[in-house]
């Protein structure tokens, strides 16, 4: 079976600097996989051009064994892949049901014939009603349900990446790429929004590329995979055990692997 992702020989030059040099990477189906390094060793870059936020410098990137490397954001999100970023984006004026209302494509009231629809169909119509189920299951699966109302101005930083990752979930993606979904989240929470990626692998089958700079979190979150990036290249990829045991990746922390899961809740 082809991998759900395979990026090869990826290159990403900014002027004399070289970001990610010769990165080889796959993600197969159903499966949870860690992109971990230190900071600046071009994780986030990796991720922008896998989704077509930056052109790479060379190298490909296929998505479901098409080549995407000349693909728009928005081609890429249509064929199936959905991203999150380190710093979440949410509509801050509005409820969390609401923020996740938004992203599916073919909404009811996109164009004007919808509009003219709306106005003689006053109750609504299934579709909007399918999707509003759709939204309310997102967040029993995050086990957020009781936030559905609250406006995403008064979450936590926690709280606001679980709205995020729910978000992401609402155009059925079959791969999810997130940038550091627990990036200043207090311990318990990071835990359980790992766990709860982890449960989401399990039973729908989705496949998950998630970064994560903290390698002593990672290793005990039970993810299936792990690659490891230092200085734009891939220094290795294995299981959480073979990661562990390494002395290359060890070094190449310098000590970060005692550091915490964050400050914020």
């Amino acid at each position: 079976m082809s991998p759900v992702l395979k990026v090869e020989g990826l290159r990403k030059e900014f002027g004399g600097l070289v970001a990610v040099n010769d990165a080889s990477i796959e993600v197969g189906e159903g499966e949870f996989v860690g992109l971990i390094g230190p900071n600046g060793c071009g994780k986030s870059t990796t991720f922008n051009c896998i989704s077509g936020l930056l052109d790479q410098t060379s190298g490909t990137v296929e998505l479901f064994g098409r080549d995407i490397s000349d693909k728009r954001p928005d081609q890429i999100q249509k064929m199936g892949m959905t991203r999150t970023f380190q710093h979440t984006r949410l509509w801050r004026q509005m409820t969390v049901i609401e923020n996740l209302m938004v992203p599916p494509r073919g909404q009811f009231g996109s164009s004007l014939g919808d509009s003219v629809r709306a106005l003689l169909i006053p109750f609504g119509n299934p579709a909007e009603e399918e999707r509003l189920d759709k939204a309310y299951s997102v967040l029993d699966q995050l086990e957020v349900p009781h936030m559905a109302h609250n406006l995403t101005s008064e979450l936590s930083g926690g709280q606001s990446k679980l709205v995020d990752i729910g978000r992401s979930m609402m155009g059925d993606p079959k791969l999810l790429l997130l940038d550091e979904p627990v990036a200043g989240v207090a311990g318990p929470l990071a835990m359980k929004i790992f766990n709860n990626l982890r449960n989401i692998v399990d039973e729908t089958g989705i496949s998950v590329l998630i970064i994560e700079h903290n390698m002593d979190f990672i290793l005990r979150q039970g993810v299936d995979r792990i690659i490891v990036m230092n200085e734009g290249e891939i220094l290795m990829q294995g299981t959480p055990d073979e990661v562990r045991g390494n002395r290359e990746v060890i070094e190449a922390y310098l000590g970060a692997v005692g550091e915490t899961g964050g400050e914020e809740e």
